[in-house]
């Protein structure tokens, strides 16, 4: 046994640190011909779901723009800039106050050249950028090599040029033509030779530690098994809720009173039917989550979360399940599927008192009908509540949470009418059927009322509307729970509390005491709307960069740009490093330093505590000669750039390539901790970096 857990460890180990490695774009090219004197070199990416390509044009102060580059243009010559063929989004983007454009699924880049010598030989690539809402990919390229004879007509050129990128060029020197790109649109020559050397890193604080962060996300809480206990627990929750509607608490004493009567003279049988009843409840509801899995299948789940469309309809849906609540209308399943199923169930009962032979599978058969009829009766009740929960779990992004969510759920719903089945005399003591369910039903109106905002914002945010940004996010919820404090407190009621004929009463403590809380609450976001981090809300509530007014201006910033410069720092000062790989036009970077690194206890550390080095995968500085390297596949590629260096760096030292993707170090550039990445969690940032101090000083 303990050996299998071992190899399981080691298993989630590996698809952890494999799940560090991104590949969202997938990329081909050509030289296509399209005249006697003229041609295109076709650049096409296939962009996975959640994903987006930027486009061209962007300038020097957003993301990372799609530009052609040229190493080698013998026989031929750029006509005209770099042009796209798909579909172009537009959304303005705050962070970088300016209209962001970027495709989805597919695009091709077109460079159109003109051949100006029987002869050609071209090496070239285009730079991209990729990010979706959570990280962004460091600056990749489509490269391209294509060389042959030239249609018979060509133009008359005396030399071949190295193209900018921005339709300008600039004459090759003799040789063999290489250029060394500085990304602002300048090239120097390189020198005769390849002009390139081997200089791949050999310090030691270079050497990869991929195994070393492998092993310490083994020893630690698995963050999708913390997700799927927390979905369970969630879904088991939300059961429990469940039970306590009037669509279901009414029912357990008749059903528990029924399965009394059949075991009457046979207490095992009743025992058995107790049991086969909530196991037929828990089968149902995880059917319907593994029927939600295999329906949509888990790339379409990963999609979802990410996709504006789906998000809408999400928030629509979930404001339908609390204006149903609060008692506008009713959710109902048409009454014949649930007499046809009782009816069903009836007969099968017939059956086995009369047939001997069948008597155990038709008794079990009608058990299970029983529980379906159950489950078709109150669907009126439960429908918000697995609505909430299945909206949730799709979303997670996780295949398994569906299936998780309801088999919580069906455990709790199924619990109560097991436990008093098996022990009746429980029944006595259980609370009577009255208007305190209606009370139940409200308050989870307005809990699914407040959700509902969250997935509005996902799309408010993707399509940057800016018509639910922070401060009106957090308005709204502060309005939302004021009145359920105020409800709570009995100072309104809904149509739904009143019943004729039954005088007003006042409510009960334990609701007054809720209503307090949910008062508090909203007091507590108040300071949210001039900046304040709010932490309990900040993962429902958008970035705190979307807000227009924010007090809070405190920034922080990396004492160090190049990595062997900050590590020999921190081994003088004798402090732990954290590493930052970031980029200029990485969204998802900026959100974590405007809402985690702003907060005072995270930016004390950070500027006390620790040697704070920030990586800037994209920055175009040329290095200062050509690296040439090979990674880990035996792929050979040229590192030009300081950003190349970097991204090199995270890749073959720590395994990943997406940004922001945050290690701390010792002074020996081995891992303290495991990895984080885009998390706007600041308690459990605060923890990994207090931990990290707390392995440096072991």
């Amino acid at each position: 046994m303990k050996k299998t857990l071992t190899i399981l460890v080691m298993l989630v180990a590996v698809l952890t640190a494999a799940a560090q490695m991104q590949d969202p774009v997938h990329v081909r090219s050509e030289l296509k011909k399209i005249s006697d004197t003229e041609a295109e070199l076709l650049f096409s990416a296939t962009i996975d779901a959640g994903w987006h390509v930027y486009s061209t044009g962007l300038g020097n102060d957003g993301p990372i723009s799609a530009t052609f580059h040229a190493d080698k243009m013998e026989g031929a010559k750029t006509v005209g800039s770099l042009k796209f063929r798909g579909k172009e989004l537009k959304v303005f983007d705050k962070m970088f106050d300016m209209e962001l454009r970027y495709f989805e699924k597919a695009v091709t880049f077109v460079q159109k050249i003109q051949f100006t010598q029987p002869q050609y030989n071209i090496e070239c690539y285009v730079e991209y950028g990729a990010c979706n809402d959570q990280m962004c990919m460091p600056p990749s390229t489509i490269e391209l090599k294509a060389s042959g004879k030239a249609p018979v007509k060509v133009a008359e050129e005396p030399k071949a040029e190295a193209d900018h990128g921005d339709g300008s060029s600039d004459p090759v020197s003799e040789g063999n033509g290489i250029t060394v790109d500085h990304g602002d649109g300048s090239h120097d020559p390189v020198s005769e030779g390849n002009g390139i050397t081997e200089n791949r890193p050999h310090d030691p604080l270079w050497q990869p530690v991929v195994s070393e962060l492998r092993t310490m996300s083994a020893g630690t809480d698995n963050l999708t098994d913390h997700s799927l206990l927390y979905i369970l627990l969630m879904g088991f929750v939300g059961g429990l809720l469940a039970v306590l509607m009037p669509c279901i608490w009414p029912i357990i004493p008749m059903t528990v009173s029924f399965f009394l009567k059949r075991a009457k003279n046979d207490k095992g049988r009743g025992i058995r039917d107790a049991l086969t009843y909530g196991i037929s409840i828990i089968v149902i509801y995880l059917g319907l989550g593994l029927l939600v899995t295999a329906i949509f299948g888990s790339d379409t789940l990963n999609a979802m979360s990410t996709n504006a469309f789906f998000n809408i309809f999400l928030f629509l849906l979930l404001v339908v399940f609390a204006l149903s609540f609060f008692g506008w209308f009713e959710i109902k399943l048409p009454d014949s599927w649930a007499n046809k199923v009782d009816q069903k169930s009836d007969e099968l009962s017939s059956k086995a008192a009369a047939d001997s032979k069948l008597s155990t599978l038709n008794s079990q058969l009608s058990i299970f009908l029983m529980a379906f009829t159950l489950v078709l009766v109150s669907f009126s009740c439960t429908a918000p509540i697995i609505g909430l929960l299945l909206v949730e779990t799709t979303t997670s992004g996780n295949w398994l949470a569906p299936a998780m969510g309801m088999l919580g759920f069906a455990i709790a719903l199924a619990l109560p009418f097991t436990l008093f089945a098996l022990f009746p005399s429980w029944l006595k003591q259980a609370p009577k059927s009255g208007g305190w369910m209606n009370i139940i039903k409200v308050v989870l109106g307005f809990i699914e009322l407040a959700f509902a905002l969250k997935f509005f914002s996902v799309a408010d945010l993707a399509y940057g509307w800016h018509l639910l940004d922070r401060e009106v996010f957090l308005s709204l919820w502060i309005a939302i729970f004021t009145l359920l404090g105020l409800y709570l407190m009995g100072v309104f009621r809904f149509q739904s509390d009143v019943v004729e004929g039954e005088p007003q009463r006042p409510m009960p403590v334990v609701c007054i005491m809720g209503g307090l809380v949910s008062l508090a609450f909203a007091i507590y976001m108040v300071p949210g709307l001039w900046g304040a981090p709010c932490k309990a809300v900040s993962a429902f509530a958008p970035p705190i960069s979307t807000q227009d007014f924010n007090l809070n201006t405190k920034t922080v910033e990396a004492r160090f740009t190049d990595y062997e410069q900050g590590m020999a720092a921190a081994k003088a000062e004798g402090k732990p490093v954290l590493i930052d790989f970031t980029g200029f036009g990485c969204v998802n970077c900026r959100k974590m330093e405007a809402a985690v690194w702003t907060d005072p206890n995270v930016a004390d550390l950070l500027e006390k505590k620790y040697v704070l080095i920030s990586l800037y995968v994209d920055d175009k500085t040329p290095l200062a000669e050509p690296i040439e390297v090979t990674d880990a596949q035996g792929q050979t590629h040229t590192l030009r750039t300081v950003g190349a260096k970097w991204s090199y760096l995270q890749s073959q030292k720590f395994g990943a390539n997406a940004q922001p993707y945050y290690v701390i170090l010792n002074n020996e550039g081995h891992p303290l901790m495991g990895s984080r990445s885009y998390d706007e969690d600041i308690n459990a940032y605060v923890d990994f970096l207090r931990q990290g101090l707390k392995r440096y000083a072991e």
